[in-house]
């Protein structure tokens, strides 16, 4: 009788195919790169101006409102403010130019608060992008819609007699007009991020900025106005922003109050609001 041995052919050690230790942590961290942020930025921006040329009635606030406020300042106030309604072009336009970024503003937090409700946000939360490029794209059409909207209101300021006596000038003052201009998107951008709707960022944004507006020296000098209100303006930084706008527009140079008011506000809203504005909205989505 034979004893029969079975024996077991040996296996091949199985190996587990792992990801490198440095593309499991950049993984787990969720870092993306400055050129892949960029790219995400770019392509959030053009969705956003793809939208705007689906929609044209989108950017009636851009091209109408500067045409309104012009003539409704220089033909109704005009005379009364000013001897002359050709001085005052010279006047107001400048201080128009602080006010439109106030309005683009106020349309980025509304319409930022809208794209929440179509759903939007909800499908860029699934995309793997970096949560900042979702605002800073928005941030970057609404600077070109600012842009249109200043170059009406140039243009119905030259129909008008508006005289500029340094174009170098005029484009510092279209440039710091921009600046602060972004600069207070963050702060509606916040707005359209933590509040319900789109009408109630209309409501708290009038009632804040139109103490700005008028205690400011966007329409008017601030001679007549109380002492109380005069050092209201001298910080207030739609005045230092207007007031530097005439300066440069008329070849004289911005004074180093002004530069220092706008500037210091642009930096502080930036720098304060938009962390805010992008953990907020990281939250949120």
């Amino acid at each position: 009788m034979s004893a029969t041995t079975l024996t077991t052919a040996p296996t091949a050690p199985t190996t587990a195919t792992e990801p490198p230790e440095p593309a499991t942590r950049a993984k787990d961290d969720g870092r993306i790169g400055l050129r892949a942020h960029l790219r995400h930025t770019g392509a959030l921006a053009q969705r956003n101006v793809l939208a705007i040329r689906q929609d044209p009635q989108s950017i009636l606030d851009a091209v109408l409102a500067p045409i309104i406020l012009t003539l409704l300042f220089v033909f109704v106030f005009g005379g009364a403010i000013f001897p002359s309604r050709d001085a005052y072009v010279d006047y107001v336009v400048p201080g128009l130019m602080a006010m439109m970024g106030l309005n683009i503003a106020m349309a980025v937090g509304t319409g930022f608060n809208q794209d929440f409700e179509t759903g939007v946000m909800d499908r860029f939360r699934s995309l793997p992008i970096a949560r900042s490029s979702v605002l800073i794209a928005k941030i970057v059409v609404e600077i070109g819609r600012m842009l249109i909207a200043t170059a009406i209101l140039l243009a119905m300021g030259f129909a008008l007699g508006l005289s500029v006596d340094s174009v170098g000038g005029l484009l510092a003052a279209i440039g710091l007009a921009v600046l602060f201009g972004s600069a207070l998107m963050w702060i509606f951008l916040t707005m359209g991020v933590v509040m319900k709707n789109a009408q109630a960022i209309q409501s708290l944004g009038f009632l804040v900025l139109m103490p700005l507006q008028f205690g400011s020296s966007i329409f008017a000098p601030t001679d007549t106005m109380p002492d109380w209100l005069q050092t209201f303006t001298d910080y207030n930084p739609l005045s230092a922003l207007a007031d530097a706008a005439r300066s440069l527009i008329g070849g004289n140079g911005a004074s180093g109050h002004d530069l220092v008011v706008v500037l210091a506000w642009t930096a502080a809203l930036t720098l304060v609001m938009a962390p805010v504005a992008i953990r907020k909205f990281q939250t949120r989505t």
